[in-house]
């Protein structure tokens, strides 16, 4: 008998009330969209049901995982909503794992442990999902941590720009994204730039990472990690998430350690470079604007204003002119999704 069936599957009402669940937490959070990472298309079936039924919260752009469903998204096109409550216009790939469990891919190796880390994504296998999405409008967001991984990730997003030209496209500027871009060396950092390649960052990992990383890649390779502020200054757009649920999910988390670079505690190890933290008025963009950005939508949303969509959160204090140590005590009061309440305290 295979392990796997011993493992009690979810049936479809049970993976409907978890999505149900999940989707009043973010609600409750203070969020009026998720950008859903790598999720099967059944997940889309069910909150299509919920949306069909008048009773999706909040909004919701669903990313493919990497798998036959994939191939689906890559052949139909995608999936996209007039009333903008849920899309599905990209692929999620990974390239590589994580720097605490080494498994971030680097040029050099690791301090505490001998591996450079595992590029996961094969180039021959991946090329063709990249020319593909690239023809049909499909957005690619790649998971990349190591400074080896977003380099390789760039190469080849670089390579399928210039297989397929801008008639060819479906959309001119595909707006692909590298998810977390945590280490990029200065010449990588400038190429998110010259690729017009969003960086996809949360900040809340910087925070995590920083009671490991320097023993992990050292306190040089730490100037290149997390780099915020200097991909904001070369005009790089910075989309802000949580990563939920590996990390907690809190906006305020978030919005707290880009524009502070220390732990909830106030700490922050040496050669951690706060310069990179950023204003409060770009930790608010990277939420909102150009978050709105990343998926095609800074036109109707990312900021209040006539004719935009009216999404935005209340909180009980003002998050950009409080003290940074206050920052948590900030409760969300409502959170509002197309002029409708959709969580009130």
């Amino acid at each position: 008998m295979l392990i796997e069936n011993l493992i009690p599957k979810k049936s479809r009402k049970q993976e409907r009330q978890a999505i149900e669940a999940g989707l009043e937490v973010n609600a409750r959070m203070g969020w009026t969209q998720v950008h859903d990472a790598g999720s099967p298309l059944q997940d889309f079936e069910i909150l299509k049901e919920i949306k069909d039924e008048g009773n999706l919260p909040i909004r919701v752009q669903l990313y493919v995982e990497n798998t036959k469903d994939a191939q689906e998204l890559l052949n139909n096109g995608p999936f996209l909503d007039n009333q903008h409550q849920l899309t599905a216009r990209g692929i999620k790939l990974v390239a590589d794992g994580a720097i605490g469990s080494r498994g971030a891919v680097f040029f050099n190796k690791y301090e505490d442990y001998d591996t450079e880390g595992l590029l996961i994504l094969k180039k021959d296998e991946t090329m063709p999902t990249l020319i593909k999405a690239l023809e049909n409008g499909i957005q690619i967001e790649t998971h990349a941590i190591g400074d080896l991984g977003n380099k390789t990730v760039l190469d080849w997003y670089e390579e399928a720009f210039s297989m397929v030209n801008d008639k060819e496209r479906t959309i001119t500027n595909p707006r692909w994204r590298i998810e977390h871009s945590q280490n990029i060396r200065p010449e990588d950092q400038i190429r998110f730039k010259d690729l017009e390649v969003i960086a996809s960052m949360q900040p809340s990992h910087a925070i995590g990472d920083l009671h490991f990383a320097y023993k992990r890649l050292g306190y040089e390779r730490l100037s290149n990690a997390y780099p915020w502020r200097s991909l904001l200054d070369l005009g790089v757009v910075i989309a802000g998430g949580s990563d939920a649920p590996v990390e907690i999910g809190d906006p305020r988390i978030e919005f707290k350690a880009a524009v502070s670079r220390k732990d909830l505690d106030g700490f922050y190890d040496e050669g951690w470079h706060l310069e990179q933290a950023v204003t409060r008025e770009e930790a608010l963009k990277m939420f909102t604007i150009w978050a709105s950005y990343t998926v095609f939508e800074e036109d109707i949303k990312g900021t209040i204003e006539v004719g935009k969509l009216a999404d935005f959160t209340i909180f009980s204090k003002d998050i950009m002119v409080i003290p940074e140590e206050e920052i948590m005590t900030a409760e969300v009061v409502k959170t509002i999704v197309g002029g409708k309440v959709v969580y009130s305290k």
